[in-house]
């Protein structure tokens, strides 16, 4: 059994089209991968190193690290928003970079210890068992590799922002976007990632102004927040 949801795959296959567009509901993620770049290269500069990003949908982190000079793999399952990815690389002409439809579980076994990073962003709150990609991603890093994750809090700031702020009132996201039951607290993320062999490293909050309508890295990490991992030598 594959650890995806047919559901969620869907609705991000349907959206696939307007991944590359900065307008469309795919804004947020535009916005925040500068933010997200930055804060992975503070712990590791990425020119030259092998990096794989799970979950990479229409390959907007992908593209960006692939572009810092890193040789850059994106896997999804999501095949309409893997083509996307794909065909944007080639219109913009993104040197070292590839596209792979495979479940990240499935790439450990075939190749372990085989990355310098890994990231995993905005993934694991769409898969029923978030606690086997963490394995996996634990798995493809080499020892002394940098894994990177981000995720929404379980909360009620978190619901009321996430959710029906972003989604409902704000209209920052399609509605259904987000399943208020699979967020995951800090604490249930890190155990995880215990479990799994990795070392936390840090863990930092984005938040959102809606007056400026901007992003920032804080030390909030009531709504999204992502961590810095590391997998002893």
């Amino acid at each position: 059994m594959t650890n995806a949801d047919p559901q969620e795959l869907a609705k991000f296959s349907e959206l696939a089209h307007r991944w590359w567009d900065p307008e469309s509901e795919f804004k947020p993620l535009h916005q925040i991968n500068p933010l997200r770049l930055a804060w992975i290269e503070s712990y590791c500069p990425l020119a030259g190193l092998q990096v794989l990003d799970v979950g990479c949908g229409g390959g907007i982190l992908t593209d960006s690290m692939a572009r810092r000079g890193a040789q850059a793999l994106g896997i999804d399952l999501a095949t309409k928003a893997l083509r996307v990815a794909e065909l944007h690389a080639l219109e913009a002409g993104t040197p070292h970079i590839r596209f792979e439809e495979i479940a990240v579980e499935a790439l450990a076994e075939r190749a372990p210890a085989s990355f310098d990073v890994v990231t995993c962003m905005e993934m694991i709150e769409h898969v029923p068992d978030p606690a086997s990609v963490v394995q996996a991603c634990a798995t493809l890093v080499k020892p002394g590799g940098w894994v990177f994750m981000s995720t929404l809090n379980r909360n009620f700031k978190s619901f009321m922002l996430a959710i029906v702020g972003a989604e409902y009132l704000l209209k920052m996201l399609p509605k259904g976007t987000h399943e208020y039951a699979r967020f995951l607290q800090p604490a249930e993320l890190a155990q995880m990632c215990r479990n799994a062999g990795l070392d936390l490293q840090a863990a930092k909050g984005l938040t959102y102004n809606p007056l400026s309508q901007r992003y920032s890295l804080s030390a909030d990490t009531d709504v999204n927040y992502m961590v810095a991992l590391r997998r002893p030598s």
